[in-house]
């Protein structure tokens, strides 16, 4: 089984997340399915970003973007799938890890 590393943004999401228990529950126990199955097949490969390796999974109205190697499930960005957000707060992280070239 992998072991979680979480952004402080998707933390910080999860976190407000739990004021509604369902969803909180449906995203979490997600994650937690992620960390033993990496590549459900409901997961797809992100498209349109200079990102390899990450991929998105849908819980309801949520997305997650994560990658994963041998050992880490990474779990970059977490939010509403339909509001475009989620993409916007993954595009900044991974620029700020990328870095200028």
């Amino acid at each position: 089984m992998l072991e979680p590393k979480i952004t402080k943004q998707a933390t910080k999401f999860l976190r407000q997340l739990q004021k509604n228990a369902k969803h909180s529950k449906q995203v979490t126990e997600k994650i937690k399915a992620l960390l033993e199955h990496p590549e459900p097949p409901d997961s797809q490969w992100l498209k349109g970003y200079d990102a390899p390796r990450h991929r998105r999974v849908d819980i309801g109205e949520y997305r997650v973007v994560y990658r994963y190697d041998e050992q880490f499930l990474y779990v970059a960005a977490v939010g509403k799938r339909n509001d475009g957000e989620v993409y916007k707060v993954f595009h900044r992280l991974y620029q700020s890890i990328k870095g200028p070239h």
